[in-house]
């Protein structure tokens, strides 16, 4: 069933047809209340950060763009507001120093996997034990990705950075405009890592040495590892510099 309007009569009728007493929501759209408390035992969602921290769309790229060495899953029962519900289940795993958002989201999916099938036990057996969600003044969000909040600034720090990239990888990807001669390219950064160069820069500045490609941020350099440019397929930098010859005055903006 994939509806258009989650209150549309013929979608709520349907639904009514199957009788059923728990629903399981996994990545999906806000739910209306007349959809969520249709069944016996409510229904539940699996949200991938540990609530909470990182309410909101895109859990798993934010914990990785902020530097979290630590994350996990959570199953709530919904209710009127947004990842809100109290908590039944949570379970932690630590953030690898260069995992990528395609990587975490892959573990965290088995281990989403199996809280979903525990917390569907524990209703079962009627041992459920749901707690309010603590109260944090300000706690830190994951509103949804978009070309504002996906772009590289090289004025920040080297390490906030390579957050970002791969906190963007392998989707939507980090970007950043390419000034090369005459030619402006949208380009995405995907790998990085740090440099040990120490000589100072200007933030975007590039230096090639061979198939190798440094960026100047804002307190140190990057390596960059594999990008795409426009109409191109990701590559390795040193595929894209077999191909690509850049100005001595290129740099990122």
């Amino acid at each position: 069933m994939q509806p258009t309007r989650l209150k549309d009569p013929g979608f709520l009728e349907e639904l009514k047809g199957y009788d059923v007493n728990l629903q399981v929501v996994v990545a999906f759209r806000m739910l209306p209340e007349v959809v969520w408390k249709l069944p016996e035992y409510g229904t539940f969602n699996l949200h991938a950060s540990l609530l909470p921290e990182y309410r909101g769309a895109a859990p798993i790229n934010w914990a990785i763009i902020n530097g979290e060495t630590q994350t996990g899953v959570t199953t709530f029962f919904i209710d009127e507001q947004i990842d809100t519900g109290n908590i039944i289940l949570q379970r932690e795993t630590l953030v690898g120093p260069e995992e990528t958002a395609g990587e975490l989201h892959d573990r965290l999916m088995l281990l989403g996997a199996k809280l979903v099938v525990e917390t569907v036990k524990c209703i079962d057996r009627g041992s459920l034990k749901t707690q309010p969600q603590k109260h944090i003044d300000s706690p830190k969000t994951a509103p949804k990705l978009n070309r504002e909040n996906s772009r590289i600034s090289w004025d920040a720090g080297a390490s906030q950075i390579h957050n970002m990239i791969r906190g963007l990888s392998p989707y939507p990807g980090a970007w950043t405009m390419l000034e090369n001669g005459s030619d402006t390219l949208q380009v995405k950064i995907y790998a990085s890592h740090r440099s040990e160069i120490k000589t100072g820069g200007k933030p975007g500045e590039l230096k090639q040495d061979g198939n190798r490609l440094f960026a100047c941020c804002g307190n140190g350099w990057l390596e960059l590892l594999e990008m795409q440019l426009p109409g191109k397929r990701r590559m390795t930098v040193r595929e894209i510099l077999n191909g690509l010859s850049l100005d001595k005055e290129a740099h990122f903006r």
